[in-house]
C-alpha cells in the first residue's frame, strides 16, 4: 500500500511539473530561452523523487518543449507538444495497447504523403536527432522515449494541426503503465536493433521524398511491432 501511495504521489508530481512547463511554453511567459529551475529545485517544489523529475524532463525534451545542456541547465524552448496546450492523457486513459496498435496501423502510414509534401530541412534534422538518441540510449525507457519522440516528430512534419493532435493522443497512451509493462516483456536487444533499422528505413525514404516507400516502411514497422506485442 505504501509503495502504491508513493507511485501515485510521484505520478501526480510529474503531471504538475509537465503542466507547469507546458503552460509556460503555451503562454510565452517566461520567454523562450529562459533557464528553468534545476532538478533539485523541482524535486523540492513539487515533492517528487529525482528520477520522476528526470523522466518528465526527458519526455519534454523529446517533445521539443525544453532544451537541456550539460553543465548549463534546462531552458524553455517555447513550443508546447503539438503546439497545443491541453494535455490529452486523461481523454485516452482507457485505451488498450491493442486498440492503440489497430489505430496506428490505419493512421500513421497515411502520414507519409503529407510529410513528403510538407516537411522542411529542420523537420528532417529533428528526425535524425531522435534516431541518434534512440540508438545511443542506455536503457529501454530511454529508447522508448526517443522512439515515441520520433513518431511525434513525424506527425509534426506533416504541418497539419489535426494530425498532430491525433498523434499527441498516441503519445499519451504510450506513457500509460500498461503499455510500459508490455514493452518491458517483449523488447529484447535484438528486437530493439531491428526497430532502429526500421526507423532508419522510414526516415531515409521520407528524406528522399519517396511517399510510397515510406508508407510501406511504416506499415512493415508497425506490423512487426504488433507481432512482437501480441503474436499476430
Amino acid at each position: 500500500m505504501a509503495a502504491d501511495t508513493s507511485r501515485s504521489r510521484a505520478r501526480e508530481g510529474a503531471k504538475r511539473i509537465r503542466e507547469f512547463i507546458v503552460a509556460a511554453a503555451v503562454e510565452g511567459t517566461p520567454a523562450p530561452g529562459t533557464k528553468l529551475p534545476t532538478e533539485r529545485e523541482l524535486v523540492k517544489r513539487f515533492n517528487v523523487p529525482r528520477n520522476a523529475v528526470r523522466k518528465t524532463l526527458a519526455e519534454l525534451e523529446a517533445e521539443g518543449s525544453i532544451t537541456r545542456h550539460v553543465g548549463r541547465g534546462t531552458f524553455l524552448a517555447g513550443r508546447a507538444p503539438g503546439g497545443i496546450g491541453e494535455i490529452p492523457g486523461d481523454n485516452v486513459s482507457h485505451t488498450s495497447p491493442a486498440e492503440l496498435m489497430d489505430a496506428r496501423l490505419r493512421i500513421e502510414p497515411a502520414l507519409a504523403e503529407l510529410i513528403v509534401t510538407n516537411a522542411t530541412a529542420a523537420d528532417f534534422e529533428r528526425m535524425e536527432a531522435c534516431l541518434e538518441k534512440a540508438e545511443k540510449a542506455a536503457t529501454l525507457d530511454e529508447f522508448e522515449l526517443w522512439d515515441a519522440a520520433l513518431h511525434q516528430v513525424l506527425a509534426e512534419a506533416t504541418h497539419n494541426r489535426f494530425v498532430i493532435r491525433i498523434l499527441d493522443m498516441v503519445t499519451a497512451v504510450r506513457r500509460q503503465a500498461e503499455w510500459g509493462k508490455l514493452k518491458d516483456r517483449i523488447v529484447t536487444p535484438e528486437r530493439r536493433i531491428r526497430y532502429q533499422e526500421e526507423h532508419r528505413d522510414i526516415v531515409g525514404a521520407l528524406k528522399e521524398r519517396d511517399a510510397e516507400r515510406a508508407r510501406a516502411s511504416i506499415v512493415a514497422h508497425l506490423q512487426h511491432a504488433r507481432r512482437n506485442l501480441f503474436g499476430f
